[in-house]
């Protein structure tokens, strides 16, 4: 049995189905999106994309069956100060009046009990490198509309050159203003179709 590493944090976690397999939807009302780099070498800033699509197929039994495909709309980023979002999303970083999504579409899935692992193509700014996610099943539930959901939280680093976002400063003290490390944040709940 794997214990949550929210467990500490939050309620314990339900499991209102044994068999999560299905198809589902990326309910974005209930799901983060999210990132996060070093500025200046000395504190992290955090975001998010507010706008995206997402669809799911889970099989349990043959996870290698299982696919996800994620749209987010580039001009969503936020991170709570309008000036820096401008800038993310002019040409220096993003350039999302030319780049309007960023996509992800699976290539592999393994599973170790509650323990994902989803494989895929990352697509920024028109350039399509494999990125591995780690994913915890974080439970299922039954909510109160009628809908089977199905929780999932996972993250990995990437290097953003690597995609072609390299604008950056130098400062006076050595080091550069923004760092190529980037932590992306994946907080998910999806709803099995119907």
């Amino acid at each position: 049995m794997t214990t949550s590493r929210h467990a500490d944090q939050f309620d314990a976690p339900t499991a209102a189905v044994e068999d999560i397999s299905g198809d589902y939807t990326l309910d974005p009302t209930h799901t983060r999106i999210g990132f996060s780099t070093r500025h200046a070498m000395v504190t992290t800033v955090r975001g998010q994309f507010t706008e995206f699509s997402g669809t799911a197929h889970v099989d349990a039994a043959n996870p290698g069956a299982s696919k996800v495909a994620l749209s987010i709309q580039t001009a969503s980023i936020d991170t709570g100060v309008a000036d820096r979002d401008a800038h993310l999303r002019s040409a220096d970083f993003f350039n999302a009046d030319e780049n309007k999504e960023i996509t992800f579409v699976s290539t592999h899935v393994e599973r170790n009990g509650d323990d994902w692992v989803i494989t895929g193509d990352l697509t920024i700014n028109q350039i399509t490198k494999p990125v591995t996610v780690p994913f915890e099943l974080t439970g299922s539930a039954q909510d109160p509309f009628g809908n089977l959901r199905i929780g999932f939280e996972g993250g990995t680093a990437i290097s953003r050159k690597e995609w072609g976002v390299t604008w950056n400063a130098a400062l006076e003290t050595g080091g550069v203003l923004v760092s190529d490390k980037i932590k992306l944040e994946f907080d998910v709940s999806a709803i099995r179709n119907a």
